[in-house]
């Protein structure tokens, strides 16, 4: 899909749901009166996602560049946060604010598990087939019983690749567990795991680097540069269209190059 325009967007279309800014001032923009057709796409995930100050750059979370693939009408609340699981996520009390927020006919995407599989950490720990499915379906269920749509997200694929060169997955059960849930509970589900898999081995051992958050000093093969967060999101945003999650004419620039220059960080509250 084609149409983009030679500038960056006239207007930034992210809420962002930064650490150490209060959740309900976070959401209150989508409370805002809006024009009749409009929606917000709300995002609830981890750190691969979520919004960045300008203290973490380049790191990008993809959610800071779907609203590029996205036409007027359609918001992002991004309250994606460094960290959370599908339980702790919960636990804090961070899905109340989107559920206070959301509407009839928005959606609330779902993208949890890098955290979920670290079972060290009990506030962060579930089991894929019990307590992770189980945490996933109250998202489910708050976002269906405000009459929005619920949309499930595998978690993105790190950078790690074989001694053959193939890219490998690194998220478990966690994905197949995602996958059944979706299908058993009838939830649109945006595959970012195989998509991103697919993309790195595609791409090859060395020319991910160029993706990820690789820098003079880090070599981070979890969270993306915005060369990485746009071309998850671009993976999103096709799913979405793919999955008729959102209408044709709800997107832009499927195919379109969008300029790394078009990602921002702002300063931390």
């Amino acid at each position: 899909m084609s149409g983009s325009r030679g500038g960056a967007p006239t207007r930034r279309r992210v809420v962002a749901a930064l650490a150490g800014v209060p959740l309900a001032a976070a959401a209150a923009p989508a409370a805002v009166a809006r024009p009749a057709g409009a929606r917000t796409v709300f995002l609830a995930g981890d750190s691969t996602a979520a919004q960045k100050d300008a203290e973490a750059a380049p790191e990008t979370g993809w959610g800071m560049a779907l609203p590029f693939f996205l036409h007027r009408g359609v918001e992002v609340a991004n309250h994606a946060v460094n960290g959370r699981s599908s339980k702790s996520f919960l636990d804090e009390g961070r899905l109340t604010p989107v559920l206070d927020a959301i509407r009839p006919g928005d959606l609330l995407l779902i993208q949890f598990g890098h955290n979920d599989a670290k079972s060290a950490d009990p506030a962060r720990y579930t089991e894929p087939w019990s307590s992770y499915q189980d945490r996933l379906r109250q998202y489910v269920a708050g976002a269906r019983e405000r009459g929005a749509r619920p949309v499930l997200a595998t978690s993105v694929e790190r950078r790690r690749f074989d001694t053959a060169g193939n890219a490998t997955s690194t998220h478990g059960d966690y994905p197949a567990a995602m996958r059944d849930l979706a299908a058993r509970e009838a939830v649109s589900l945006l595959d970012l795991q195989a998509a991103s898999l697919a993309l790195w081995q595609r791409l090859g051992l060395e020319e991910t680097k160029k993706y990820f958050n690789w820098t003079a000093t880090e070599q981070d093969n979890t969270h993306f540069n915005p060369l990485g967060a746009i071309e998850v999101a671009r993976l999103a945003a096709r799913a979405l269209h793919d999955h008729d999650v959102l209408r044709p004419r709800e997107l832009r620039r499927l195919d379109d190059a969008v300029p790394e220059s078009w990602i921002t960080w702002p300063q931390a509250a």
